[in-house]
């Protein structure tokens, strides 16, 4: 990675970019590149900085911030999840994100992530079903047809091959929204008027709702043998979406043990509850689906790395595309010792 000029102007790339960006590269494509630079990074998973994020919980919701480092570059994401938010037109989740040379200091990127942890979040579920989902799946169920809904659509579509999407969420408006942007997409899409119905000839099955509660959208009964789940909502204390059944029937693998010990759905299981890691699935030191009846589930919550991936995705692509502003942020006198001098001489 280059250290930034004297200049020390930023990249930014701001919403407006950030969609012209992913129009001009297609969703699609780009949920196969992210999910691509994802496993990559989880190959070197060793090499990361690791840490829970920093979280501050409230009644209505959460503020975080995710570090990781790779030794030559240093990222970090703030992101929030207010579920309430919703009643009062605005976003469940906003997110920016950096990127920092660790030689100096100084950053490389700064972007807006909102839109960009809608993709990766897709992208890394899509990544871990093909390593865990039966082989040749074609339907998934959706269950919770929020914001996250449609990109999880067309990540499984893009990366696993799904042909089928089977829509259920409590609020019809939402899977009708859900349905009418994947008009014309290439997938087929089923509402349906419950779960249960759903998950009907599902080989996969993608749980991504907002409430923070202690929720079961699926029970035991309703898992038939050789799904694969993909549990995305229950991401912070006191909110998932499975009854503890499933988990103890299901072949579990995670991003981070110690921060999906207390944001996943193995929050409701002992702490000493067995756990796969999924690098090491991708690593090949560790086994992923090991018959066709195997119950898999991936009990993401999102981790920097996967953030840290699609930072570095985006300002690869500013090369080519351009697409950034530049912000001048950092106050870099030419004598480094004069910043005083600096300030006084701008009067």
């Amino acid at each position: 990675m280059m250290s930034p000029s004297k200049q020390a102007y930023v990249p930014f790339v701001s919403v407006a970019n950030m969609m012209k960006l992913v129009h001009a590269i297609g969703v699609e494509q780009v949920m196969i590149d992210l999910a691509a630079e994802i496993e990559a990074d989880f190959r070197r998973w060793p090499l990361f900085d690791k840490t829970p994020r920093v979280a501050s919980h409230s009644d209505v919701g959460v503020i975080e911030l995710m570090p990781t480092s790779d030794g030559e570059t240093y990222g970090f994401k703030y992101v929030n999840g207010h579920p309430s938010n919703m009643k009062r037109g605005l976003q469940t989740v906003t997110a920016f994100g950096l990127l920092a040379d660790v030689a100096t200091g100084y950053p490389l990127l700064l972007s807006e992530m909102t839109i960009l942890t809608a993709l990766r979040t897709a992208a890394t579920s899509a990544m871990a079903a093909k390593w865990l989902a039966p082989k040749g799946a074609k339907t998934m169920a959706l269950i919770g047809n929020g914001a996250q809904a449609e990109f999880q659509a067309l990540a499984f579509k893009a990366v696993c091959g799904i042909s089928e999407i089977r829509l259920y969420d409590i609020d019809p408006a939402a899977s009708a929204k859900c349905a009418a942007n994947l008009a014309g997409c290439g997938l087929k899409v089923v509402s349906c008027d419950s779960a249960e119905q759903a998950i009907l000839g599902a080989e996969i099955i993608t749980t991504v709702t907002a409430d923070k509660q202690y929720a079961t959208i699926l029970t035991d009964n309703m898992v038939g043998a050789g799904v694969h789940i993909n549990a995305v909502g229950g991401d912070c204390p006191g909110k998932t979406e499975l009854h503890k059944d499933i988990l103890t029937r299901a072949s579990v693998f995670v991003e981070y043990p110690p921060q999906t010990r207390i944001e996943g759905e193995i929050q409701q299981m002992d702490p000493n509850f067995p756990v796969t890691e999924l690098w090491q699935v991708i690593a090949g030191t560790a086994a992923g689906r090991r018959a066709a009846r195997d119950v898999t589930l991936f009990d993401s919550v999102g981790f920097a790395i996967e953030d840290f991936s699609a930072l570095r995705y985006v300002l690869g692509k500013l090369a080519s595309l351009g697409l950034a502003d530049q912000l001048d942020m950092i106050a870099d006198p030419d004598d480094p010792r004069d910043l005083f001098g600096m300030l006084m001489r701008a009067a």
